[in-house]
């Protein structure tokens, strides 16, 4: 596989509330309700791109952070296991907006970070799904493809489509059509029972996304799937990651190929823990060869592999909160509950 080209910052969107998973969401962000026994739902993402080589990573979270905030600097200190880069909570500043209303709002308001770290190209990530994604073939297909935006889509229910981005792409994958939520969502045409969604992993040439985002402000425009890509799509290239091409090592025969779930309602969330149970799941939550991080196994087999100590695997006790603005360093561990 190829390495990574250039430099990319990755924004993964945790904020998002999760009312349909309530009560469960009562006193969580929905990106850190348990899964599996070990691991929260953010951990995915961040796994999937930490294993990808992509080590630079702002979290934009909102609701009810306390909890995330404690998980992340718990466990995401990359920097203290020896690698270079960062895992960083990032809240609504009260100086530049107040709170994030939409997801392109929430990046619009930290373009200064974007600024500050030059990528070449930005990963915005969603936060509450269960998947294992090899980033890197995403961005080769960005490159391959000359591409300025580039969405992640999968095959998801004609059913279920209408809770999705619903994305028409041609032969090579350019986007010919993107409706946010459709009442009536469109089918494939080759397999009409299903339709081609998109997982809200999104890939954007810098100077793309910020002068996306200056005009969607002006148009007090806040999201990118309702308004963002719809835009996009006729002004610049777009083009859609069909993700049942991502090969990841250590997947079993037995397991889903390009497993990935969308956990937003109670229903769902339980049918993703029948999915990882049993000695034949459909997605595997211990494959050495890509791990789920930080749990304890992965974590301890990580150390073993680098033949390092594990003192960024173990949970660490210091206790004071170091805010940089709103930015919330991985290098301290707790957080005043209530400050949000």
């Amino acid at each position: 596989m190829m390495a990574l080209p250039k430099k990319i910052l990755a924004i993964v969107l945790a904020g998002g509330e999760g009312s349909r998973l309530r009560p469960l969401t009562l006193s969580h962000a929905k990106p850190a309700l348990p899964f599996g026994g070990n691991f929260r739902l953010v951990d995915f993402v961040l796994s999937n791109l930490v294993n990808s080589g992509i080590n630079s990573i702002y979290l934009m979270a909102q609701y009810k952070p306390e909890s995330l905030i404690r998980h992340v600097n718990s466990n995401w200190d990359i920097a203290s296991g020896g690698q270079e880069g960062f895992v960083r909570v990032v809240l609504p500043q009260p100086g530049q907006g107040g709170a994030f209303r939409g997801t392109a709002d929430a990046v619009y308001q930290n373009l200064a970070l974007i600024e500050q770290h030059a990528p070449d190209i930005v990963a915005v990530f969603a936060a509450d799904h269960v998947y294992r994604m090899d980033v890197r073939q995403m961005v080769q297909f960005h490159y391959e493809r000359d591409a300025d935006v580039t969405v992640a889509a999968t095959q998801v229910p004609i059913e279920l489509a209408s809770s999705f981005g619903v994305i028409t792409a041609g032969h090579k994958g350019e986007v010919l059509d993107f409706q946010e939520k459709p009442e009536a969502p469109i089918g494939i045409p080759s397999c009409p029972e299903r339709a081609f969604a998109s997982m809200g992993n999104y890939l954007f040439d810098t100077d793309v996304l910020v002068e996306a985002l200056e005009l969607a402000a002006r148009r007090d425009e806040t999201d990118f799937g309702r308004h963002l890509l719809p835009r996009l799509i006729h002004s610049h290239q777009v083009h859609a990651y069909d993700f049942s091409e991502n090969s990841v090592p250590g997947t079993k025969p037995h397991e889903e190929p390009a497993y990935w779930r969308d956990v937003g309602t109670l229903e769902a969330y339980l049918d993703a823990h029948h999915d990882v149970a049993g000695s034949m799941p459909r997605f595997n939550l211990h494959n050495p060869h890509w791990p789920v991080l930080p749990a304890l196994t992965a974590r301890y087999a990580l150390d073993a592999s680098h033949g390092r100590s594990n003192h960024w695997m173990r949970s660490k006790t210091v206790g004071n909160q170091h805010p940089v603005g709103r930015v919330f360093s991985a290098e301290f561990d707790t957080m005043p509950v209530g400050r949000a």
